[in-house]
């Protein structure tokens, strides 16, 4: 989180608190209390789905080469009978080519038999872009918290059907995934999207990732690479992995400026002359400047942007909010009057970021 946004200024810009924050789903992070989905047999076992002719082989049952450890070095997962398997201890692996849109099918089969249960039991998992999580785990008759069972965007949606075969079992997953896309000024303004088949059952509908998944919480979004590898976890658990392809997709299209908003042209030396931090006690806002536009802090890591609708006047990119700016006699920023809704206040220029907010990031 943003430490610059006091708790006050969350409350002031109808955000909610750390101490009263939830997921938008509603539940907590692998709350045990949260329905199971319903199981649904598969009509079979996964079988091998020969790659079509445009796709990326990055596992054929013959070697590892497509894939690196976290430092770039040769994988340090073996091949034994056509399937490639976690070595516990060995680390990540990571596919060497970068994707951004994708269809990944990919095979896995649970150690068996199986030792341990809840998340010791077959735990592994298959991550878009290095930091999206699709959960591999034994989930046959093996309870978890639902956004940690076979299927899940981990810590973040249960899938819709637990489809798991018993432990030894090839399974299948057929996965779509889009990653997110941001402004100029690193604003976010489509986030990852995932679709899952499990054994030929939809286990995540074009499900849109809070941001990167994690354990307890999710991270935020943060302006990075447009594309990334396919990781395939080490979780302490010898879980196979075989017939593993990907075809790249056409970028999904952005969503349409807003149309509500007008922004007028202003000279670069009249955005240059906001940037800073601004304060009206607890309530601490931060303006920098990015890919040539004015953008303001908001909780945990992310930014909006801010539109001039005059040299003196912004709103915000995405929220009912503006910013009227009060000038000095020499044309620096005396005061900024923040409205939404039926709330106003003014803050002023703290002149040592360090007594009273973060320095302006450039």
């Amino acid at each position: 989180m943003n430490r610059s946004l006091s708790v006050v200024a969350l409350a002031m810009l109808g955000l909610p608190s750390l101490a009263h924050a939830q997921t938008p789903s509603g539940w907590r992070a692998h709350d045990l209390t949260r329905p199971r989905p319903a199981v649904v047999a598969p009509g079979q076992a996964a079988a091998p789905v020969l790659p079509p002719s445009d796709a990326v082989v990055l596992f054929d049952g013959t070697g590892v080469e497509a894939w690196r450890n976290a430092n770039g070095a040769a994988a340090g997962w073996v091949v034994r009978d056509g399937a490639m398997e976690a070595v516990p201890g060995a680390g990540y692996v990571y596919s060497r080519q970068e994707f951004g849109d994708v269809q990944l099918h990919i095979e896995w089969a649970a150690p068996d038999p199986p030792k341990d249960t809840g998340q010791g039991r077959g735990n592994s998992g298959v991550f878009l872009m290095g930091g999206y999580e699709l959960q591999v785990l034994d989930s046959y008759r093996n309870d978890t918290y639902p956004d940690g069972q076979a299927g899940a965007a981990y810590g973040q949606y249960p899938p819709l059907v637990n489809a798991s075969l018993p432990p030894g079992k090839w399974q299948s997953y057929d996965i779509v995934f889009h990653p997110p896309h941001f402004d100029s000024v690193g604003v976010l303004v489509a986030p990852a999207r995932m679709t899952a088949f499990q054994n030929g059952l939809l286990i995540q509908d074009d499900v849109a990732f809070w941001g990167p998944t994690n354990w307890l919480q999710a991270n935020p979004y943060v302006v990075g690479p447009p594309r990334g590898p396919i990781a395939l976890q080490d979780h302490g658990n010898p879980v196979r992995y075989r017939n593993i392809w990907i075809r790249e997709l056409p970028e999904v299209p952005l969503p349409a400026p807003n149309p509500l908003i007008s922004a007028v042209e202003v000279p670069a030396a009249a955005l240059d002359r906001l940037v800073g931090t601004y304060a009206n006690g607890g309530m601490v806002l931060v303006i920098s400047k990015a890919g040539g536009a004015l953008r303001v802090n908001l909780p945990e890591g992310r930014w909006q942007r801010l539109i001039p609708l005059s040299p003196t006047e912004l709103a915000f990119g995405s929220t009912a909010a503006t910013l009227t700016v009060s000038l000095a006699p020499d044309g620096a920023p005396a005061k900024l009057t923040f409205r939404m809704g039926d709330t106003v206040f003014d803050l002023t220029p703290v002149t040592d970021p360090s007594g009273g907010g973060s320095p302006p990031p450039r």
